[in-house]
């Protein structure tokens, strides 16, 4: 469990320092544990718009107020993205860095459905490869059902 933590905190360091890396503002200039408020109003968006677009390239986030936000809560001008869900599957430092640009992809064009759907595809691909139950568990879960 500590090694799995461990990896969580290294996931979101290393995804939080791509974006930076992408030109993206980390609200705190990084991370110290699981989770990172990724200003998106810098880019001229809301997090609403953010959270939306992200969601149909199949990428979870959540909308988020950032300090000193002049948009309202249901709007705000972040996201909050985390890594626990990612570092359960699998992933490493390594991934963060495709992560931060699907990341980079759709905040660039979270309108554009053609690459909205391109990176939605890339994101199916990666899950593929970090299947949520390793083949060696999917039998046992198959014959629990």
């Amino acid at each position: 469990f500590a090694s799995y933590q461990r990896q969580i905190v290294a996931n979101a360091r290393a995804l939080s320092g791509a974006l930076q890396e992408h030109g993206h503002r980390i609200v705190s200039g990084g991370t110290d544990n699981h989770v990172f408020l990724l200003d998106v109003a810098a880019a001229g968006l809301t997090g609403k718009i953010a959270e939306e677009a992200l969601d149909r390239a199949a990428l979870t986030a959540n909308k988020n107020t950032i300090p000193f936000d002049e948009n309202p809560p249901l709007v705000a001008s972040g996201v909050r993205i985390g890594t626990p869900a990612i570092t359960t599957r699998g992933m490493r430092e390594s991934e963060m860095a495709t992560v931060a640009e699907l990341i980079r992809a759709v905040l660039s064009a979270p309108d554009d459905e053609a690459s909205l759907t391109a990176v939605r595809e890339r994101v199916a691909a990666l899950c593929e490869r970090f299947p949520l139950y390793p083949p060696e568990m999917a039998a046992v879960t198959a014959s629990a059902g």
